[in-house]
């Protein structure tokens, strides 16, 4: 019996997450049984879309379920194996975060090749939130020659690599975060022009300076004023790639829509909302151009670490105080 400790689902949160929501539990894990592998969890994800995972309401993934451990990328070493496709010492990668270990059928988990990338980088910019870029620029804002990009949570794990994808491929960008670090952290990436959303008054004023020429694609991260600023500041025929909402996601009522949706009748723009999963047929041309941006040093990230799984709890909630600097990881050993 090997001893390991989850974070579980206490109780459904009401507004922002506590810590009363959580609890930390120690299980034994018995031997891995025939076709199963034992994987002890080196690091972690925490996402902005668990938050949803977390209210038992039909959605695109099933809701957690209270008393169980919460879910959510991991990148992991094989202590045991019953499987010939795997053995001790390979790194895989699985949706069995949460937790110090697992046992799992060997097809369940993904061995991971790193190509000389740090593991953890397949849970941010290798991986699901750098994907999440990739196809969100490229294929449902359908990024073409001469467009202006706006960028909202631009410091954050997909924001960040969105600018650094439309920097790389030679396009004027405007991203928006909240705080000096991380508006530095923009202009270091490369961002042509960053709006410090805590600092203004009016966002919509703000993003109209920053583009005085309009916009033609918005990556949205944040829902709420910002989709209401990038609808003032389109121009014709622009399209708006809606990857998330983090600025609803905690909201105990439904918060008042943007006051200015008319506009794309007038402007004829486009707005499409995705998830990342309906385009993992784009990973292997995402990590051919993610590798060679790397080499030619267009594409970097950064990463705010907490350690232990017992930290796991603050590292979520931290997402949405806007703690995150890039991606936000738990190291587990």
């Amino acid at each position: 019996m090997t001893a390991v400790r989850e974070i579980r689902l206490k109780s459904r949160p009401n507004g922002v997450p506590t810590h009363d929501n959580f609890e930390l539990a120690t299980v034994d894990l018995p031997a891995p049984g025939p076709g199963e592998v034992q994987v002890k969890n080196l690091w972690m994800t925490v996402d902005p879309y668990m938050r949803g995972r977390m209210n038992d309401v039909k959605s695109y993934v099933p809701p957690f379920q209270l008393g169980a451990p919460l879910e959510g990328g991991a990148i992991g070493e094989v202590t045991l194996s019953n499987d010939p496709s795997l053995k001790p010492g390979d790194l895989v990668q699985s949706n069995l975060g949460w937790r110090e270990g697992f046992n799992a059928p060997a097809a369940s988990v993904q061995k991971l090749e790193t190509a000389g990338l740090p593991p953890q980088a397949f849970l941010g910019a290798a991986g699901m939130p750098g994907l999440t870029a990739y196809a969100g620029l490229l294929r449902v804002a359908a990024l073409k020659d001469g467009d202006i990009v706006f960028v909202s949570g631009a410091a954050g794990a997909v924001g960040s690599m969105v600018v650094q994808i439309a920097k790389a491929k030679g396009h004027t960008v405007i991203g928006s975060a909240g705080g000096a670090e991380k508006v530095a952290f923009l202009k270091e990436i490369g961002c042509d022009e960053v709006i410090d959303y805590k600092a203004e008054k009016d966002l919509t004023a703000a993003l109209l300076r920053a583009a005085p020429k309009g916009i033609d694609v918005y990556f949205d991260n944040v829902g709420g004023e910002h989709l209401e600023a990038a609808l003032a500041a389109a121009r014709p025929f622009a399209r708006f790639a809606l990857c998330g909402a983090i600025s609803m996601y905690n909201a105990t009522e439904l918060p008042p829509g943007p006051r200015n949706l008319v506009q794309m009748v007038g402007k004829q723009l486009r707005m499409e909302g995705f998830i990342v999963s309906t385009h993992w047929d784009m990973m292997a041309d995402y990590h051919r151009e993610l590798g060679q941006w790397v080499k030619e040093g267009k594409v970097t990230w950064r990463e705010t670490v907490k350690e232990g799984i017992e930290k796991a709890p603050d590292a979520f909630v931290g997402l949405f105080k806007g703690e995150n600097l890039g991606k936000m990881l738990v190291k587990l050993a």
